[in-house]
């Protein structure tokens, strides 16, 4: 039987499924919509309808709900980079560092 693996994550994630915008930043700016899995202060898994590689640079928006801010729903833009594609997952799941971020007002 195999043994569990120890935790390596430093920092809380929240499961949400929020509606998010996507960037990407490599070939043309492309955007498309998505949703995430879990958000954490360093990173975010979402699901993806498209192909993209481990290493590419990623720029996205998503809106904190009242639940996590404690207050109104706040706007982040988020720049990063894949760190991993799970093509077996639902749709496409892509694993994303969050290297930056700011808050954004409406749009």
């Amino acid at each position: 039987m195999a043994q569990p693996q120890p935790e390596k994550r430093t920092t809380r994630r929240f499961s949400l499924d929020l509606p998010i915008s996507v960037k990407f930043l490599d070939n043309g700016k492309r955007e498309l919509a998505g949703h995430t899995r879990d958000v954490s202060s360093r990173g975010v898994f979402m699901y993806l309808d498209t192909n993209i590689t481990a290493g590419a640079p990623i720029e996205f928006v998503m809106t904190l709900p009242p639940e996590i801010t404690l207050a109104d729903p706040i706007r982040v833009r988020c720049m990063g980079k894949i760190l991993r594609v799970d093509k077996a997952a639902e749709g496409q799941g892509v694993a994303v560092t969050i290297e930056k971020y700011d808050f954004v007002g409406e749009e």
